[in-house]
């Protein structure tokens, strides 16, 4: 009973991936889709940017009046 679920489980997991493949291996120079928001140009069309861009920068915090990184006061 387990050995038939264990070898139907692995079966359906072998064709998922070359199914996911299947592209990789017919055509020359073939890519994943990019699935990170920052370089994904459907993305960047809607005017969705990365949360990590965003948040660069100086951080102000409630002990120093300046950028907690940089150290530079703010006037």
């Amino acid at each position: 009973m387990y050995l038939k679920l264990l070898l139907l489980s692995a079966g359906l997991i072998m064709v998922a991936v070359a199914g996911l493949g299947i592209r990789m291996l017919l055509i020359r120079g073939a890519k994943f889709p990019e699935t990170h928001i920052g370089r994904n140009k459907n993305m960047r069309k809607m005017g969705i940017s990365c949360a990590q861009n965003i948040d660069v920068g100086c951080n102000p915090s409630d002990d120093f009046p300046g950028c907690s990184t940089c150290k530079v006061v703010k006037h």
